[in-house]
């Protein structure tokens, strides 16, 4: 069983559905926990570590052979969870960030909060020091689109992200840093590759679940930092 930590229920149904097409037979759990978001955003991620790290426990305990975080301001605190967890423990946006880096050296990452932009880049930036390839991250706070979201607004904020992505100048590719965003790649309209996180995060996990090889360890960030969905 893969157990998945989501900060939004919005994103349990995109998750079995992905799991139906891609994935059928793979046993989820979804954990949703609303509140670490909304206070690693009013404190900093830091504050939420043991809570994460708890969380993880008690998904391992329900029976989970592995834990997929789908939120990205958490997610570092999730991979770190593992040192105690005993199971392979992921964050959904690595095999994005790593694709990324593949692409070109040249990458824009798109988030609607501004709490994203931080551990994305930092992502980004350590998947491009494993792989030794240059790499050179800008960011794009899409505006408002949060105020969509969090209204249930879903075709506006994606509208919104899709349109910020076919405005995108001078990259070789471009990231959609929050899984939320997700539906928006189909709606772009720009040359450059667009990824978003879902569909290779929960293939990594279904791997891990799978008894397939663990996922490298993060780097220890001298600074701790790291920031969502």
């Amino acid at each position: 069983m893969l157990a998945l930590l989501h900060t939004s229920p919005v994103h349990v149904p995109v998750f079995d559905a992905l799991r139906d097409e891609d994935h059928p037979g793979l046993a989820l759990r979804h954990v949703v926990a609303e509140e670490l978001l909304e206070r690693a955003r009013a404190t900093t991620p830091a504050a939420v570590a043991d809570d994460v790290r708890a969380t993880v426990r008690e998904a391992v305990d329900a029976g989970a052979r592995a834990v997929l975080c789908t939120c990205s301001t958490i997610g570092h605190l999730a991979e770190r969870a593992a040192a105690v967890a005993g199971v392979p423990v992921l964050r959904v946006d690595r095999p994005m960030a790593a694709a990324a880096v593949a692409a070109g050296p040249r990458v824009v990452v798109l988030a609607a909060l501004e709490s994203t932009l931080r551990p994305t880049t930092a992502l980004i930036e350590e998947e491009a020091r494993r792989a030794d390839r240059p790499v050179e991250v800008r960011t794009v706070l899409v505006e408002r689109a949060w105020e969509h979201f969090e209204a249930g607004h879903t075709d506006g904020y994606v509208r919104r992200v899709a349109d910020a992505a076919d405005a995108v100048t001078g990259a070789d590719v471009i990231v959609l840093a929050q899984a939320s965003m997700a539906a928006a790649e189909r709606l772009t309209a720009t040359a450059v590759p667009v990824l978003s996180s879902p569909r290779p995060g929960l293939a990594a996990g279904a791997a891990a679940a799978a008894g397939g090889p663990r996922p490298r360890p993060a780097e220890k960030r001298p600074d701790g930092g790291g920031e969502k969905a």
